[in-house]
Formats: C-alpha cells, sequence, structure tokens
C-alpha cells in the first residue's frame, strides 16, 4: 500500500490537449519533479544506438511494448524513480501504465487533459516543426496513442480538465487538480 508520500501525479491526454502545461504546474504547486514518459523512449532509442528521430521513437516504443507488455514504459520507469519519493509524470498513456506504478507502491493520482480536435491541431501548428503536415500527422499521433490506451486513461482519469478557455483557465485548473490530488477529495 503505498503512502500519502508516495504519489504519482500522472497526466494524460492526446497530442495538443496541454498535459505538458498541467505536468508543470501542478509540479510547481506540490514541489515535485516531472518526468516525462516520452523521455524514456527517447533514452532507450539512443541506448539502441538509434537516431532519436520521431519515427526511430516510434519503432522503439513500439517494440518495447511487443518485450515488455503495453506498461512497457511505466516498467522502465518505475525502475528509475526513487522509493519514498513522489513525481508528476507527464504522459501517461494507459490504465496499465498507471497499475504498474501502483504495483510498484506509488498512490497514482491520474489528471486527464481533453482539449477538440481543432485546438489541439492550431496549438501544435503554433510549435510545428519544418516539415510536418500537421492535420496528417495529428491523425497519426491520436490514432497511436488511442491505441495505446490514452482513451482509457482519459476516461478512468481521477480529475478531467476540459482545455477550451485561456492559458490562465488551464492554470487554475492544473492549481485545483494538483490539490484534489493532495488531499484526495475535493479541492
Amino acid at each position: 500500500m503505498a503512502s500519502p508520500n508516495r504519489l504519482i501525479v500522472a497526466v494524460t491526454g492526446l497530442p495538443g490537449s496541454g498535459k505538458s502545461v498541467v505536468a508543470r504546474i501542478v509540479a510547481e504547486e506540490l514541489g515535485l519533479e516531472v518526468k516525462v514518459m516520452g523521455d524514456v523512449v527517447r533514452e532507450e532509442t539512443v541506448r539502441r544506438g538509434l537516431e532519436p528521430t520521431p519515427e526511430n521513437v516510434e519503432r522503439v516504443a513500439r517494440m518495447l511494448r511487443e518485450e515488455l507488455g503495453r506498461a512497457a514504459v511505466a516498467k522502465l520507469l518505475a525502475e528509475r524513480l526513487e522509493p519514498g519519493r513522489s513525481y508528476v509524470l507527464d504522459g501517461l498513456r494507459s490504465v496499465e501504465e498507471a497499475e504498474v506504478l501502483a504495483r510498484a507502491g506509488w498512490r497514482v493520482f491520474i489528471i486527464g487533459v481533453y482539449a477538440p480536435r481543432k485546438q489541439r491541431l492550431e496549438r501544435l501548428m503554433r510549435r510545428r516543426r519544418s516539415g510536418e503536415t500537421l492535420w496528417e500527422v495529428l491523425e497519426l499521433r491520436d490514432a497511436s496513442n488511442i491505441e495505446l490506451g490514452v482513451g482509457e486513461a482519459l476516461a478512468l482519469s481521477d480529475y478531467l480538465i476540459v482545455n477550451t478557455g485561456s492559458l490562465e483557465d488551464l492554470e487554475f485548473e492544473a492549481r485545483r487538480a494538483a490539490r484534489v490530488a493532495i488531499c484526495g477529495g475535493d479541492p
């Protein structure tokens, strides 16, 4: 059983939903370190001698899940976390990942961040990398994330933020979610 001081606040959502902003704000509010789930895959990509391009990272992520199961990234991350510390995780992809962390002794609180596709596309356009055809990229990334279990993680989240307003609105909701995560109930 996880003690209250062993908390993982896991943030999930589709690309462009605002999950990294939420993770950063929750971490600031709670004084916790952010661990980015995608960094685990990027590090593993490099460890396997590949350049961490989006294509290689996606390929390694799939290989990891074939080798270690659907919760592969959480299994690798759990090995790197310090026992007794609490964290904010940016990029939870499935309920199975949350279950792995819970079995490792953390109390897991999932914050889901939802934003409509049009708004997510607009956000991604602002941070666009050259050469990307954004609508196609978003469709592919959405499909991949949904296949990995993000939809279920969103549906089963402990706190859901609907990110359709301003950045200030999102920051307010993220702070509120942080309070709920700590107290386990209403803020």
